[in-house]
C-alpha cells in the first residue's frame, strides 16, 4: 500500500470541523443533564405540594362506620357473626 501525502490545509480543515462536532456534542450533554435535573426538580416540586396523611380506621364490629363528614361505609362487620 502506498502512501499518500494530504496536503497540510486539508488536514487542518478537517481538524477544525471534528473541533466544531466535538463542542457541538458537549453543548447537547450538558444541556441534557441541566434538562434532566430540571425534569426531576419539577416533578420532586409537584409531589411536594399534596399534603400526604396516613388514616387507619378500625371496623367497630357492627358493620357501620362513620369515615369523615358524614361518609356511611356499610362493608359488614370484619368478624363474621
Amino acid at each position: 500500500m502506498e502512501e499518500k501525502n494530504v496536503p497540510y490545509i486539508v488536514y487542518e480543515g478537517s481538524q477544525a470541523r471534528q473541533e466544531r462536532t466535538v463542542k457541538r456534542l458537549v453543548a447537547i450533554i450538558i444541556i441534557c443533564i441541566i434538562l434532566l435535573f430540571t425534569s426531576n426538580a419539577m416533578w420532586l416540586y409537584a409531589w411536594m405540594q399534596y399534603d400526604y396523611s396516613c388514616e387507619t380506621y378500625t371496623q367497630d364490629g357492627l358493620g357501620v362506620n362513620i369515615i369523615g363528614n358524614r361518609n356511611e361505609v356499610d362493608h359488614g362487620p370484619e368478624i363474621g357473626y
